[in-house]
């Protein structure tokens, strides 16, 4: 029997032969348990195990965060070996020396010269591998995005990747995954499958065939109740497919997104290494251009309401992230845009800073992080425009202990709008609390773009800069002097 012929006789049900339909290269499913996907998924293994590999045969790669689920999927795939009739080995259990410990691995060797492999859920197990991956129950793995990015090297030579799991909190790896793919920031297929979608496909009457019962719909009541009892303490999250909020994140993905508006842009400015030592009136004017280009038209439009500036510096590595927000009524501060620095030098940071705090309609107080290095910008800034208007801030536990939770408090009440990022969702996931204080926990991104929760900084600067304001000075009122600023009247003449 081919997988066609599998598919065309109704051995799987409905929502199983469409995932088994599903030939993308990655394909995720979002599934209740107890549904048979990891059955299902058993039987696709074995016919393309069983195929030969001159007609599209392959191996695959089954992982997942248990040692005893591991094994069962391979048990199951014996199991259909079996029943569909393909010359197929005995289950081995085999262990191979590691680096660290030695691993105990599972093998089914096909006669077509595929084999299927149950391996533990870490990436350096897939170096050198050809075939399928299988990721199961992925909201459980410790690593998975290192695991998809090892999984997707063997999809060059004409792999593929299915990830199926249920929920592990809204704040898991694999719901930034559902989330990314819902909202086109990943470009592979998904499955979603509840419990009720799966009874509504005929689950608990294929249930009642396999054990020789009478179906009625009496039973399939009683049986839906029976499983909701079983998972009393999450059956939205295990059976429904809605990921339970909370965890160990401090502020909610959920909380965040619900604040967010895809409107408000966020501005990014990067410079290279050279870029240093170029000349200043090179870096000026490149400045300018940049600020000319992205930024001028924005401030420019930017209500007539106070508004504040919260900045939390980096110069190389992590990001400068400066946000910035006006009063919309009595109490919403909503972000006017959000500016990522990126290995900006210290004086184009001044550069950009000042052009913010004198650009802005009603500019009326600044917060800048004057730790380490930031204590420079934060003391220049504050020199030109009086310590009234700039504070430099130190953050320490207390000033997290105080402040955090203000900040927490705008995105509960709805009084703060924030722009829509992947990078700005990263930065509050790394807030947790610890020994009772919420504190930025871990770096995100990339080697070479490294985030460590800086617009979260920022935006707690920003409410520091707006709560010690209140019935201040009224605001800052800027005149431009021809010359007054070392940025003006650069020249155009230099090679750039």
């Amino acid at each position: 029997m081919t997988t066609e012929e599998l598919l065309e006789v109704e051995v799987l049900l409905p929502y199983q032969q469409a995932w088994g339909r599903d030939n993308s290269e990655v394909k995720v499913w979002e599934k209740s348990r107890r549904i048979g996907a990891s059955y299902a998924e058993a039987a696709l293994s074995v016919l393309e195990a069983a195929k030969p590999k001159n007609a599209g045969g392959q191996s695959t790669h089954y992982l997942s965060y248990n040692k005893d689920m591991t094994r069962q999927f391979i048990d199951d795939c014996a199991t259909w070996a079996k029943a569909l009739n393909k010359a197929a080995g005995e289950m081995e259990e085999i262990v191979l020396d590691d680096e660290d410990k030695d691993i105990t691995v599972f093998r089914i060797s096909f006669a077509a010269g595929n084999e299927i492999w149950g391996l533990p859920s870490t990436p350096r197990v897939l170096r050198s591998k050809q075939g399928r991956v299988v990721l199961d129950e992925a909201a459980f793995v410790d690593d998975l995005e290192a695991l998809i990015e090892a999984a997707m090297a063997l999809t060059i030579w004409g792999g593929s990747v299915s990830i199926l799991s249920t929920h592990n909190g809204d704040e898991s790896e694999f719901n930034t995954l559902i989330t990314d793919i819902k909202e086109g920031r990943q470009d592979y297929s998904l499955h979603r499958t509840t419990i009720q979608d799966a009874l509504d496909d005929g689950l608990y009457k294929r249930i009642c065939f396999v054990k020789r019962r009478e179906w009625s719909e009496a039973a399939e009541g009683q049986f839906l109740e029976s499983l909701m009892k079983m998972y009393r303490n999450g059956p939205a999250q295990e059976l429904y497919c809605i990921p339970a909020q909370g965890g160990t994140r401090y502020i909610s993905r959920s909380l965040v997104e619900s604040c967010m508006d895809k409107a408000v842009p966020v501005l990014a400015y990067e410079c290279s290494d050279e870029f240093t030592f170029k000349s200043e009136r090179h870096r000026t004017r490149r400045t300018e251009t940049w600020i000319a280009s992205d930024l001028e038209s924005i401030l420019r439009t930017a209500p007539s309401t106070p508004a504040y500036i919260g900045m939390d510096f980096a110069r190389s590595g992590d990001l400068s992230a400066i946000a910035i927000a006006a009063e919309e009524g009595e109490r919403l501060l909503r972000s006017i845009t959000y500016l990522e620095l990126r290995n900006v030098p210290f004086a184009q940071q001044l550069q950009i800073l000042y052009y913010c705090i004198e650009n802005l309609p009603r500019f009326f107080a600044a917060a800048i992080d004057a730790r380490g290095n930031g204590q420079m910008i934060a003391e220049y800034a504050a020199q030109k425009y009086g310590p009234e208007s700039v504070h430099q801030v130190m953050p320490s536990r207390p000033f997290y202990m105080e402040y955090m939770p203000k900040y927490k408090a705008r995105f509960e009440d709805n009084e703060i709008i924030i722009p829509h990022s992947t990078g700005i969702i990263d930065d509050h996931r790394t807030v947790i609390l610890d020994r009772g204080v919420p504190l930025v926990s871990e770096r995100t991104g990339t080697a070479r773009e490294k985030r460590h929760g800086d617009t979260v900084i920022a935006g707690v600067l920003l409410i520091y800069a707006r709560e010690n304001d209140e019935g201040g000075h009224g605001g800052y009122a800027y005149e431009p002097v021809p010359g007054s600023s070392p940025w003006k009247g650069a020249s155009d003449d230099e090679d750039w």
